[in-house]
Protein backbone atom coordinates (compact mmCIF):
# COMPACT_ATOMS: atom_id res chain seq x y z
CA UNK A 1 0.00 0.00 0.00
CA UNK A 2 2.94 2.31 0.68
CA UNK A 3 4.64 1.59 -2.25
CA UNK A 4 5.55 4.97 -4.36
CA UNK A 5 7.26 5.91 -7.84
CA UNK A 6 8.61 9.38 -7.17
CA UNK A 7 10.58 10.59 -10.10
CA UNK A 8 10.58 7.24 -11.48
CA UNK A 9 12.40 6.17 -8.81
CA UNK A 10 10.64 2.74 -6.87
CA UNK A 11 10.13 3.60 -3.04
CA UNK A 12 9.09 0.88 -0.43
CA UNK A 13 7.38 3.69 1.28
CA UNK A 14 6.97 7.53 0.64
CA UNK A 15 9.19 8.24 3.85
CA UNK A 16 12.65 9.62 2.83
CA UNK A 17 15.22 10.61 5.63
CA UNK A 18 16.34 14.71 4.88
CA UNK A 19 19.61 16.24 3.88
CA UNK A 20 21.52 16.91 7.70
CA UNK A 21 24.37 15.62 9.94
CA UNK A 22 22.40 12.11 10.71
CA UNK A 23 23.38 11.39 6.61
CA UNK A 24 27.35 13.03 6.87
CA UNK A 25 28.78 9.58 5.33
CA UNK A 26 28.71 6.09 4.31
CA UNK A 27 27.68 3.99 7.61
CA UNK A 28 25.02 6.83 8.53
CA UNK A 29 23.77 6.81 5.61
CA UNK A 30 23.12 2.93 5.82
CA UNK A 31 22.08 3.28 9.55
CA UNK A 32 19.02 5.75 8.13
CA UNK A 33 18.48 2.67 5.51
CA UNK A 34 17.72 0.10 8.13
CA UNK A 35 15.75 2.58 9.87
CA UNK A 36 12.55 1.29 7.05
CA UNK A 37 13.22 4.50 5.12
CA UNK A 38 12.07 4.34 1.65
CA UNK A 39 15.23 6.88 0.42
CA UNK A 40 17.76 8.78 1.73
CA UNK A 41 19.58 12.25 1.13
CA UNK A 42 22.95 13.04 2.15
CA UNK A 43 24.25 15.70 4.29
CA UNK A 44 24.45 18.71 1.60
CA UNK A 45 27.76 18.09 -0.58
CA UNK A 46 30.04 21.07 -1.53
CA UNK A 47 33.03 21.82 -3.43
CA UNK A 48 35.32 22.36 -0.73
CA UNK A 49 34.78 20.71 2.79
CA UNK A 50 34.01 23.04 5.64
CA UNK A 51 35.62 22.49 9.58
CA UNK A 52 32.80 22.13 11.84
CA UNK A 53 32.13 24.77 14.78
CA UNK A 54 31.35 23.64 18.24
CA UNK A 55 28.63 24.07 19.46
CA UNK A 56 26.96 23.63 16.12
CA UNK A 57 23.48 21.48 17.08
CA UNK A 58 20.90 22.82 19.74
CA UNK A 59 17.04 21.58 20.22
CA UNK A 60 13.95 22.03 22.71
CA UNK A 61 10.82 20.65 22.68
CA UNK A 62 9.57 22.39 19.36
CA UNK A 63 12.32 21.90 17.28
CA UNK A 64 16.43 22.90 16.90
CA UNK A 65 18.77 24.84 15.74
CA UNK A 66 21.77 24.02 13.26
CA UNK A 67 24.63 26.03 12.27
CA UNK A 68 26.79 22.96 10.69
CA UNK A 69 26.75 24.31 7.33
CA UNK A 70 27.78 21.29 4.79
CA UNK A 71 29.39 17.98 4.85
CA UNK A 72 33.10 17.94 5.50
CA UNK A 73 34.44 15.37 3.43
CA UNK A 74 35.74 16.20 0.07
CA UNK A 75 33.47 15.28 -2.92
CA UNK A 76 36.23 12.83 -4.29
CA UNK A 77 35.68 10.73 -1.06
CA UNK A 78 32.17 10.86 -1.21
CA UNK A 79 33.13 7.60 -4.15
CA UNK A 80 33.75 5.51 -1.45
CA UNK A 81 30.66 6.79 1.22
CA UNK A 82 28.96 5.67 -1.53
CA UNK A 83 29.68 2.47 -1.82
CA UNK A 84 29.49 2.09 1.59
CA UNK A 85 25.96 3.59 1.78
CA UNK A 86 24.46 1.45 -0.68
CA UNK A 87 26.34 -1.70 -0.15
CA UNK A 88 23.01 -3.28 1.43
CA UNK A 89 20.52 -1.79 -1.05
CA UNK A 90 18.05 1.21 -0.82
CA UNK A 91 17.55 4.31 -3.04
CA UNK A 92 20.47 7.22 -2.21
CA UNK A 93 19.58 10.88 -3.06
CA UNK A 94 23.11 13.54 -3.38
CA UNK A 95 22.06 16.99 -1.60
CA UNK A 96 24.38 19.69 -3.08
CA UNK A 97 25.33 22.65 -3.01
CA UNK A 98 27.09 25.57 -4.69
CA UNK A 99 27.19 29.16 -6.08
CA UNK A 100 27.29 28.84 -9.99
CA UNK A 101 26.12 26.72 -12.73
CA UNK A 102 29.23 25.35 -13.39
CA UNK A 103 29.97 24.32 -10.29
CA UNK A 104 27.48 22.10 -9.01
CA UNK A 105 26.91 20.43 -12.64
CA UNK A 106 30.15 19.20 -11.61
CA UNK A 107 29.23 18.03 -8.56
CA UNK A 108 26.13 16.27 -9.93
CA UNK A 109 28.05 14.43 -12.63
CA UNK A 110 30.73 13.20 -9.96
CA UNK A 111 27.70 11.96 -7.64
CA UNK A 112 25.78 10.03 -10.66
CA UNK A 113 28.88 8.07 -11.06
CA UNK A 114 29.83 7.23 -7.73
CA UNK A 115 26.20 6.02 -7.75
CA UNK A 116 23.54 8.46 -6.86
CA UNK A 117 20.40 7.82 -7.55
CA UNK A 118 18.92 11.47 -7.87
CA UNK A 119 20.14 14.76 -6.90
CA UNK A 120 18.87 17.15 -4.68
CA UNK A 121 20.19 21.14 -5.54
CA UNK A 122 20.19 22.92 -2.38
CA UNK A 123 19.63 26.49 -2.93
CA UNK A 124 19.99 28.30 0.60
CA UNK A 125 21.32 28.59 3.53
CA UNK A 126 20.16 30.01 6.47
CA UNK A 127 23.38 30.81 8.10
CA UNK A 128 24.76 32.63 4.83
CA UNK A 129 22.56 35.41 3.94
CA UNK A 130 24.15 35.56 0.40
CA UNK A 131 22.61 32.13 -0.44
CA UNK A 132 19.45 33.17 0.98
CA UNK A 133 19.41 35.77 -1.88
CA UNK A 134 19.99 33.20 -4.96
CA UNK A 135 17.68 31.40 -3.26
CA UNK A 136 14.84 33.73 -4.00
CA UNK A 137 16.26 34.62 -7.81
CA UNK A 138 14.09 32.60 -9.99
CA UNK A 139 16.80 33.23 -13.10
CA UNK A 140 19.42 32.01 -10.92
CA UNK A 141 17.64 29.07 -10.07
CA UNK A 142 16.51 28.33 -13.38
CA UNK A 143 20.27 28.74 -14.48
CA UNK A 144 21.18 26.38 -12.08
CA UNK A 145 18.59 23.91 -12.18
CA UNK A 146 19.32 23.40 -15.91
CA UNK A 147 23.16 23.17 -15.99
CA UNK A 148 22.54 20.42 -13.23
CA UNK A 149 19.40 18.59 -15.57
CA UNK A 150 22.02 18.69 -18.79
CA UNK A 151 24.68 16.87 -16.19
CA UNK A 152 23.03 13.90 -15.31
CA UNK A 153 20.66 11.45 -16.38
CA UNK A 154 19.05 10.99 -12.91
CA UNK A 155 16.56 12.84 -11.45
CA UNK A 156 17.00 16.28 -9.96
CA UNK A 157 15.28 18.29 -7.40
CA UNK A 158 15.62 21.89 -6.20
CA UNK A 159 14.68 22.33 -2.31
CA UNK A 160 13.73 25.49 -2.21
CA UNK A 161 13.37 28.10 0.65
CA UNK A 162 10.69 29.61 2.28
CA UNK A 163 12.62 32.86 2.77
CA UNK A 164 11.04 34.08 -0.45
CA UNK A 165 8.38 36.52 -1.30
CA UNK A 166 7.16 34.04 -4.21
CA UNK A 167 7.83 30.31 -3.84
CA UNK A 168 5.96 29.53 -6.25
CA UNK A 169 7.71 31.69 -9.24
CA UNK A 170 11.03 29.68 -8.11
CA UNK A 171 9.26 26.61 -8.47
CA UNK A 172 8.24 27.32 -11.66
CA UNK A 173 11.47 28.50 -13.32
CA UNK A 174 12.91 24.48 -11.89
CA UNK A 175 9.89 23.54 -13.82
CA UNK A 176 11.04 25.31 -16.91
CA UNK A 177 14.75 24.18 -16.69
CA UNK A 178 12.99 20.64 -16.61
CA UNK A 179 13.83 20.02 -13.20
CA UNK A 180 12.24 16.18 -11.96
CA UNK A 181 11.13 18.07 -8.92
CA UNK A 182 11.33 20.27 -5.93
CA UNK A 183 11.06 19.72 -1.75
CA UNK A 184 10.31 22.42 0.06
CA UNK A 185 11.14 23.71 2.26
CA UNK A 186 14.22 24.07 4.17
CA UNK A 187 15.46 25.45 7.34
CA UNK A 188 14.39 28.90 8.02
CA UNK A 189 16.83 31.39 9.30
CA UNK A 190 16.29 31.97 12.91
CA UNK A 191 17.75 32.05 16.63
CA UNK A 192 15.97 28.97 18.96
CA UNK A 193 16.34 31.56 22.31
CA UNK A 194 18.56 33.16 24.95
CA UNK A 195 19.74 32.55 28.01
CA UNK A 196 18.46 35.54 29.91
CA UNK A 197 20.89 34.60 33.00
CA UNK A 198 23.98 34.86 30.60
CA UNK A 199 22.39 37.01 27.65
CA UNK A 200 23.89 34.44 25.65
CA UNK A 201 22.18 33.41 22.58
CA UNK A 202 22.00 29.21 22.40
CA UNK A 203 24.06 28.89 19.07
CA UNK A 204 26.70 32.02 19.02
CA UNK A 205 25.00 32.68 15.31
CA UNK A 206 22.21 32.94 13.26
CA UNK A 207 21.15 29.51 12.04
CA UNK A 208 18.53 26.65 10.51
CA UNK A 209 15.23 26.71 12.56
CA UNK A 210 13.72 22.91 11.97
CA UNK A 211 10.68 21.18 13.39
CA UNK A 212 7.35 22.13 15.38
CA UNK A 213 8.63 25.36 14.48
CA UNK A 214 8.26 25.24 10.74
CA UNK A 215 5.41 22.90 9.95
CA UNK A 216 3.32 25.22 8.97
CA UNK A 217 5.31 27.24 6.76
CA UNK A 218 6.10 23.95 4.78
CA UNK A 219 2.32 22.78 4.59
CA UNK A 220 1.63 26.43 3.28
CA UNK A 221 4.87 26.33 0.64
CA UNK A 222 4.10 23.29 -0.47
CA UNK A 223 0.15 23.87 -0.63
CA UNK A 224 1.27 27.27 -3.18
CA UNK A 225 3.64 25.67 -4.94
CA UNK A 226 0.83 22.21 -5.49
CA UNK A 227 -1.80 24.66 -6.28
CA UNK A 228 0.13 26.98 -9.16
CA UNK A 229 2.98 24.47 -10.67
CA UNK A 230 2.28 20.95 -11.86
CA UNK A 231 5.65 19.65 -10.42
CA UNK A 232 6.20 16.47 -8.33
CA UNK A 233 6.75 17.73 -4.48
CA UNK A 234 9.01 16.28 -1.60
CA UNK A 235 6.88 18.11 1.45
CA UNK A 236 9.42 18.51 4.05
CA UNK A 237 9.69 20.61 7.11
CA UNK A 238 8.35 19.34 11.50
CA UNK A 239 7.43 16.12 10.70
CA UNK A 240 7.77 13.84 13.65
CA UNK A 241 4.69 11.57 13.37
CA UNK A 242 2.25 9.83 10.31
CA UNK A 243 -0.32 12.75 10.87
CA UNK A 244 2.06 15.65 9.89
CA UNK A 245 2.97 13.31 6.74
CA UNK A 246 -0.39 13.06 5.87
CA UNK A 247 -1.20 16.15 6.16
CA UNK A 248 1.97 17.26 3.88
CA UNK A 249 0.47 14.82 1.29
CA UNK A 250 -3.31 16.01 1.49
CA UNK A 251 -1.75 19.27 0.51
CA UNK A 252 -0.14 18.09 -2.62
CA UNK A 253 3.26 16.20 -1.46
CA UNK A 254 4.09 12.86 -3.03
CA UNK A 255 6.35 11.92 -0.45
CA UNK A 256 7.98 13.42 3.09
CA UNK A 257 11.42 13.83 4.52
CA UNK A 258 12.17 13.11 8.40
CA UNK A 259 14.92 15.28 9.79
CA UNK A 260 14.60 16.84 12.99
CA UNK A 261 12.73 13.89 14.49
CA UNK A 262 16.17 11.92 13.99
CA UNK A 263 17.46 14.76 16.60
CA UNK A 264 15.34 14.43 19.13
CA UNK A 265 13.49 10.80 18.96
CA UNK A 266 15.88 9.02 17.17
CA UNK A 267 16.26 6.20 14.25
CA UNK A 268 12.90 4.54 15.51
CA UNK A 269 10.93 7.14 14.46
CA UNK A 270 10.79 6.22 10.61
CA UNK A 271 9.48 2.95 11.62
CA UNK A 272 6.76 3.80 13.52
CA UNK A 273 5.64 6.78 10.89
CA UNK A 274 5.73 4.03 8.30
CA UNK A 275 3.67 1.78 10.28
CA UNK A 276 1.06 4.39 11.48
CA UNK A 277 0.71 5.18 7.75
CA UNK A 278 -0.19 1.49 6.70
CA UNK A 279 -2.28 1.23 9.69
CA UNK A 280 -3.78 4.61 8.25
CA UNK A 281 -4.21 3.54 5.01
CA UNK A 282 -5.57 -0.15 6.01
CA UNK A 283 -8.24 2.05 8.23
CA UNK A 284 -9.34 4.05 5.22
CA UNK A 285 -9.40 1.34 2.66
CA UNK A 286 -6.70 3.03 0.58
CA UNK A 287 -5.23 0.78 -2.30
CA UNK A 288 -2.17 2.72 -2.41
CA UNK A 289 -0.87 5.93 -0.44
CA UNK A 290 -0.65 8.64 -3.38
CA UNK A 291 -4.62 8.68 -3.40
CA UNK A 292 -4.82 10.95 -0.47
CA UNK A 293 -2.41 13.63 -2.64
CA UNK A 294 -3.99 17.10 -2.77
CA UNK A 295 -7.25 15.60 -1.42
CA UNK A 296 -7.35 18.80 1.06
CA UNK A 297 -6.91 21.51 -1.67
CA UNK A 298 -10.69 21.80 -2.90
CA UNK A 299 -10.66 22.66 0.62
CA UNK A 300 -8.26 25.03 1.28
CA UNK A 301 -9.53 28.58 -0.60
CA UNK A 302 -7.64 32.01 -1.40
CA UNK A 303 -8.83 34.49 1.12
CA UNK A 304 -11.21 36.45 -1.94
CA UNK A 305 -12.82 32.98 -1.73
CA UNK A 306 -13.91 33.00 1.57
CA UNK A 307 -17.78 33.89 2.43
CA UNK A 308 -18.97 35.99 4.97
CA UNK A 309 -21.56 33.92 6.71
CA UNK A 310 -23.23 35.04 9.53
CA UNK A 311 -22.11 31.58 11.79
CA UNK A 312 -22.02 31.25 15.58
CA UNK A 313 -20.41 29.01 18.05
CA UNK A 314 -22.73 26.17 18.93
CA UNK A 315 -22.67 24.09 21.75
CA UNK A 316 -23.30 20.18 21.87
CA UNK A 317 -23.64 17.44 24.46
CA UNK A 318 -19.98 16.62 24.91
CA UNK A 319 -18.80 16.64 28.33
CA UNK A 320 -16.18 19.24 29.09
CA UNK A 321 -12.95 18.23 30.21
CA UNK A 322 -12.85 18.59 34.07
CA UNK A 323 -11.39 21.73 34.90
CA UNK A 324 -11.01 23.35 31.57
CA UNK A 325 -12.61 26.84 31.30
CA UNK A 326 -10.62 27.91 28.07
CA UNK A 327 -13.27 28.75 26.02
CA UNK A 328 -14.44 31.31 28.90
CA UNK A 329 -11.50 32.71 29.50
CA UNK A 330 -10.06 33.33 25.96
CA UNK A 331 -13.23 34.31 24.29
CA UNK A 332 -11.67 37.77 22.35
CA UNK A 333 -15.56 38.91 22.50
CA UNK A 334 -16.64 38.03 25.93
CA UNK A 335 -19.53 35.44 24.62
CA UNK A 336 -19.13 32.10 26.29
CA UNK A 337 -20.03 31.53 29.51
CA UNK A 338 -21.01 29.33 32.12
CA UNK A 339 -24.08 28.68 34.13
CA UNK A 340 -24.73 26.24 36.74
CA UNK A 341 -21.91 23.95 35.06
CA UNK A 342 -23.50 24.80 31.09
CA UNK A 343 -21.24 26.67 28.71
CA UNK A 344 -23.62 29.06 26.98
CA UNK A 345 -22.88 31.37 23.87
CA UNK A 346 -24.43 34.59 23.73
CA UNK A 347 -25.22 34.56 20.12
CA UNK A 348 -25.42 38.49 19.73
CA UNK A 349 -21.82 38.51 21.27
CA UNK A 350 -20.39 36.12 19.10
CA UNK A 351 -18.97 36.81 15.92
CA UNK A 352 -18.06 33.49 14.49
CA UNK A 353 -13.73 33.44 14.74
CA UNK A 354 -13.25 30.20 15.51
CA UNK A 355 -10.84 30.12 18.27
CA UNK A 356 -12.97 28.28 20.91
CA UNK A 357 -13.83 25.48 18.37
CA UNK A 358 -9.64 25.24 18.12
CA UNK A 359 -8.94 25.07 21.50
CA UNK A 360 -11.64 22.85 23.18
CA UNK A 361 -9.52 19.74 23.85
CA UNK A 362 -13.22 17.70 24.48
CA UNK A 363 -14.69 19.43 20.44
CA UNK A 364 -17.48 20.80 22.39
CA UNK A 365 -18.08 23.71 20.14
CA UNK A 366 -18.30 24.47 16.41
CA UNK A 367 -19.38 26.55 14.24
CA UNK A 368 -23.10 26.63 12.53
CA UNK A 369 -26.38 28.50 12.11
Amino acid sequence: MLKTDFLGIKLDNPVIVAAGPWNRDGNSIKASLASGAGAVVTESIVSDAIMDVRPRIAADSMGAQNIRLYSDIQIEGWEREMNIAKSDGGVVIASISGHSPSEVAYMASKMEKFGADGIELSVSNPAVESLEVVASDADTIYEMTKAVVSAVTIPVTVKLSQNTTNIAKVAKAVKAADGSGVTAINTVRGILGVDTDTAKPTLSTYGGISGEYIRPLGLASVATIAQTVDIPISGVGGISTAKHALEYMMLGASVVQIGTAFVTEGYDIIRKIVQELEIWGQDHNLKNISEIKGKALDNLKSFEEMKYEPSVSIVNGTLCTENCSKCIDLCLYGAVTRTSGKINVDRGKCTGCGLCTSICPANKLKLGW
